[in-house]
């Protein structure tokens, strides 16, 4: 029997080239986003099995996420690609309280609500896993963009909490925080950040990982070794950096 994916943000850059990878891999997939003429575009293109429009900031995401779970028949992967970001030197509070709500109140909504679907269903569904996209912004404070990398560290701290959670209540729930570099998105779109990468080769990694079992994946080696040396740093110095695109 063909494996279940929800993939939430599909409708553009990595959550669309996942949520595409998944099918072609022969997956059963039904994807959310908030713009519902791009799911429904990529239901026509792709052979995707269903689709929801779901604003992840709004109250009544958790209902319609578990409406579309019933659609697809079930869920034995919960892929969260959902989340928002700028560079804020200005300090704009509009742009800071956004990513707040979509990357912090947002990213919880629906991820608690994809974990207790799958701790009240772990008998039907022994090998669940829960994989999001944070963010390497969240190794370190990066000042360029305060929303931005302060709730992508929140991210990582929330999965790891959820890993461990899993294993206190003995749920068959796996976690895998994914944390690409800069990827070439409508998030970064008109930056000249270094190393940016390409969303289709970020999804093949990804799509690697969660096959794998991975816990935690850094895309790409590159990027691998700045977080190793970014985490060498001391934090009177980091404070000191000049770090923007």
């Amino acid at each position: 029997m063909a494996k279940k994916a929800i993939v939430m943000g599909a409708t553009s850059g990595i959550g669309m080239e996942v949520a595409k990878l998944l099918a072609a891999k022969g997956w059963q997939v039904g994807i959310a986003g908030r713009r519902i003429e791009r799911l429904q575009a990529l239901i026509s293109q792709s052979g995707i099995t269903c689709y929801q429009q779901i604003d992840v900031t709004s109250p009544n995401a958790p209902a319609q996420l578990l409406e579309l779970i019933d659609k697809l028949g079930g869920m034995d992967l919960y892929f969260h690609s959902s989340g928002i970001g700028w560079q804020n030197n200005t300090l704009d509070i509009e742009k800071e309280l956004k990513t707040v709500e979509t990357n912090g109140l947002g990213f919880t909504r629906m991820v608690d609500t994809a974990f207790n679907w799958f701790a009240t269903h772990h008998h039907s569904t022994p090998k669940a896993r829960i994989a999001c996209i944070t963010s390497i912004a969240g190794t370190k404070g990066l000042g360029a963009a305060p929303a931005y990398s302060a709730t992508k560290r929140f991210q990582n701290h929330y999965l790891e909490c959820l890993s461990q959670q899993a294993r206190m209540r003995h749920l068959p729930i796996a976690i895998t925080d994914i944390r690409p570099g800069f990827v070439k998105t409508d998030l970064i779109a008109g930056s000249s950040y270094p190393l940016q990468l390409k969303s289709e080769d970020v999804a093949k990694h990804i799509v690697s990982a969660i096959e794998n079992g991975k816990e935690v994946k850094v895309i790409d080696w590159r990027y691998d070794i700045l977080v190793f040396l970014w985490r060498l740093i001391p934090r009177w110095l980091w404070t000191r950096l000049r770090i923007t695109s």
